[in-house]
């Protein structure tokens, strides 16, 4: 960030009443594939602002505002989130929109094994875990004004078709198992459908957790929030059981119960304790669908960096994980 962008930004802080006109200085926060993410501190305080990256974005990427939204909306709820301080939709100021939440202190943990912690810690993680994501999936959409943040049903549909239309506008060859899997899941969307308030990407290192307690303190990167089906998200934490650590955030091929966290089973039979639902029998799909989805955020990842506009250092080494990641989809599929 330029030293006249830095300069414009105390201002707008100044304007917006958030400072008293102090100088302010910014360290970038590691992580955020996506949107860049900084630490401001001016006399004393600290807060978080986060920005859409420059240069030109793929459709419908990087929606920053609705992340502000979401965690705006969310203030009030069971659902742990900052809070929110400011949108500024005006490129002049840093070139690209931004806005502004509290800064919350606390722990990312990154490695799904939970290195450094005795099982019984990685049992309260991964229940804590499964506490929040069923909370977020009984909030009440309507009642928090989120009526029009999306369409409630055929979230599969809608979905494949737009990270489809995604991966086909990409430069970057698409590996096979991501074209297979373009092809088969439109003859396979379940039936059934609910339609609940989803993160998109709920993940373990998406969370805060409290710098000396399991428990977390916010969840963050709304950035693909929308209205859909809860298995979705169920299913996309769910991915880390089929993904193995030495590929990139899974568990699968390690000693769960030596260390403490539990089966796949044992995490859908807890969160359908605490919602009332139940996982169907064709599970395969969803977790096909995610892996899909998530080689589709990875291969855009790599698309940014072939294009010099990627956030982090290791954009290019992350865009090389769709193949792989597409893989496993696949093998899901083909199980079903």
């Amino acid at each position: 960030m330029t030293a006249d962008q830095v300069e414009s930004l105390r201002e707008y802080l100044a304007a917006q009443g958030l400072t008293g006109g102090e100088d302010v200085t910014l360290r970038p926060l590691s992580g955020g594939q996506s949107n860049p993410t900084f630490v401001v501190n001016t006399a004393g305080e600290r807060m978080v602002l986060r920005k859409k990256p420059a240069g030109t974005l793929l459709a419908s990427a990087h929606a920053i505002d609705r992340e502000y939204r979401v965690m705006g909306a969310l203030q009030r709820t069971g659902v742990p989130v900052p809070g929110m301080l400011a949108y500024c939709d005006d490129s002049n100021i840093l070139g690209t929109p931004f806005y502004l939440m509290e800064f919350v202190d606390g722990r990312v943990l990154v490695d799904q094994t939970l290195p450094g912690m005795e099982p019984r810690q990685r049992a309260q993680t991964y229940e804590e875990m499964c506490r929040v994501l069923a909370a977020l999936h009984q909030v009440d959409w309507r009642a928090v004004g989120l009526e029009t943040f999306g369409k409630a049903g055929n979230y599969f549909q809608r979905q494949t078709a737009r990270w489809s239309r995604q991966c086909e506008g990409s430069t970057l060859p698409l590996p096979t198992s991501m074209r297979r899997l373009m092809e088969w899941l439109p003859d396979h969307i379940p039936q059934r459908e609910e339609t609940t308030l989803l993160h998109g990407d709920y993940r373990l290192d998406n969370l805060l957790f409290h710098p000396s307690e399991l428990r977390v303190t916010a969840v963050l990167d709304w950035e693909l929030s929308t209205l859909g089906d809860p298995l979705a998200d169920l299913s996309y934490q769910c991915m880390a059981w089929h993904i193995p650590a030495s590929l990139w955030r899974g568990v699968a091929g390690v000693d769960l119960a030596g260390l403490g966290i539990p089966s796949e089973a044992d995490y859908l039979h807890r969160y359908c304790e605490a919602t009332g639902r139940a996982i169907p029998e064709n599970w395969n799909f969803y977790l096909a669908f995610n892996l899909f989805r998530m080689a589709a955020i990875l291969h855009g990842i790599g698309e940014r960096a072939a294009a010099g506009n990627a956030a982090a250092s290791n954009a290019v080494e992350t865009g090389r994980k769709a193949g792989p990641i597409a893989d496993i989809g696949w093998g899901c599929a083909s199980r079903l």
